[in-house]
């Protein structure tokens, strides 16, 4: 049962690759969890932020990272936003513009 990763956009996957070595490290290993559970992946490698928004929780030594994701008819999976944390808090505006692409491929 294993679901394919997609990216919104290229610059996306940039923005990740450009992420901490470790950091990446670690997202690697959550995205082969994701690709093997899909939305079966919980707490505390992923979290669901409700209508179909979830964000996949990679942190090491230099920071933490969160990618938002969403899930598409036929296993797809699509990598909305991505940053490197700052904060305890989820920043509004992150979330934000998450939500609005993930509406943009809802529509595709």
């Amino acid at each position: 049962m294993s679901f394919e990763i997609d990216y919104f956009h290229e610059r996306v996957q940039r923005d990740i690759e450009l992420w901490p070595v470790d950091v990446l490290a670690d997202y690697a290993r959550l995205i082969e969890l994701l690709i093997e559970h899909g939305p079966s992946l919980r707490l505390p490698h992923s979290r669901a932020f409700g209508d179909g928004l979830f964000e996949l929780r990679p942190r090491g030594r230099s920071g933490i990272g969160r990618a938002f994701y969403c899930f598409l008819v036929g296993k797809r999976v699509v990598i909305l936003h991505a940053f490197i944390k700052k904060s305890q808090e989820t920043p509004d505006r992150e979330l934000k513009l998450a939500r609005k692409r993930m509406k943009e491929v809802a529509n595709d």
